[in-house]
């Protein structure tokens, strides 16, 4: 675990999926701990067609991988504005950049308190160290 990447600036869930904050909107995708966990990416479903309303820790889609498929859990409640579209044909983005070209969907958030419950990069880091 030492080598993962838990960038400072972004806010983590209990269930590994990172937000980055700008404005009323975050760009949201799991972190380098939970590729990690499932190996070679092959395949995500997303909400590809935007307006869709998800709720903080609710199911917004399936990743699978040669290990295992796991839900994607929303961290925080909004709207949909889009979903990255390059997932569709190169879901091994995850895999190799999960901040940057690896990142899922963006939300236009609905209950800006929710982010409160979220984790700072150091919170994160000590939740894993439990685990």
């Amino acid at each position: 675990m030492a080598n993962l990447n838990h960038p400072a600036d972004l806010k983590y869930s209990k269930s590994d999926e990172w937000v980055r904050i700008n404005g009323d909107e975050v760009t949201v995708g799991i972190t380098d701990y939970a590729q990690d966990q499932l190996g070679d990416i092959v395949y995500i479903e997303l909400p590809w067609d935007g307006e869709q309303s998800v709720a903080a820790e609710g199911k917004f889609g399936d990743i699978e991988s040669v290990k295992a498929t796991s839900e994607l859990v929303s961290p925080i409640s909004g709207t949909v504005v889009k979903a990255n579209e390059q997932l569709r044909d190169k879901p091994e983005l995850v895999n190799d950049s999960p901040y940057e070209q690896g990142w899922m969907m963006v939300v236009k958030v609905s209950n800006v308190e929710e982010l409160n419950h979220l984790m700072s990069a150091a919170q994160y880091l000590q939740y894993l160290e439990g685990r």
